[in-house]
């Protein structure tokens, strides 16, 4: 039995730009968690990144008509997010720090993970002390595995310039990590 290929996600919007709005569903199912994911480490609250999905689809759906055949769809979502999160800051929504000590003095862990566990800890609070820029170029190109022609494109610039502001912002992460491994 041969198995029909999955769309792509280009194919379903192109779909849904032409009304078949159950591809939104299929989209939604593929990008839900990582745009959780990425509201969620840009410092906003749980339930207010969910929220954040759903106006994002909500805005896909209405803007699917602004979508072209050939445009790198990741790229063009998460322009959309970019904006979702813009506006949610403007009528007030506040950043947070995420509570990572969550993960300090967890007992189940035994003495082999807790050095992996201490080094995520502070991993997360040296991404919290970014710039956001730098954060949110770390959590495209790194979390959401964007390629760097794919972020240039959505933030306006070469695939090289990209290239170079990941590398300043590893250098910077590295730096706030070994500063916080003194401490």
């Amino acid at each position: 039995m041969q198995r029909t290929p999955h769309p792509t996600d280009e194919a379903l919007m192109v779909q849904l730009a032409e009304g078949k709005l159950d591809a939104a569903a299929v989209l939604f199912q593929r990008y839900k968690v990582n745009l959780f994911n990425f509201f969620l480490r840009q410092g906003i609250a749980r339930d207010a990144s969910e929220d954040l999905v759903q106006n994002l689809f909500e805005r896909v759906i209405k803007y699917r008509q602004s979508y072209r055949k050939g445009m790198a769809f990741r790229a063009w979502l998460y322009q959309i997010a970019r904006n979702v999160q813009s506006d949610w800051q403007r009528k007030g929504g506040k950043m947070i720090q995420e509570d990572i000590s969550q993960y300090e003095n967890r007992p189940e862990l035994n003495d082999v993970g807790l050095g992996r566990e201490e080094n995520l800890v502070l991993m997360e609070k040296a991404m919290q002390q970014l710039p956001p820029e730098q954060l949110e170029i770390l959590l495209l190109t790194r979390y959401q595995r964007m390629k760097y022609a794919e972020v240039g494109e959505l933030i306006g610039c070469s695939e090289g310039a990209v290239k170079l502001k990941v590398f300043r912002a590893l250098q910077q992460l590295r730096s706030l990590y070994f500063k916080l491994e003194q401490l």
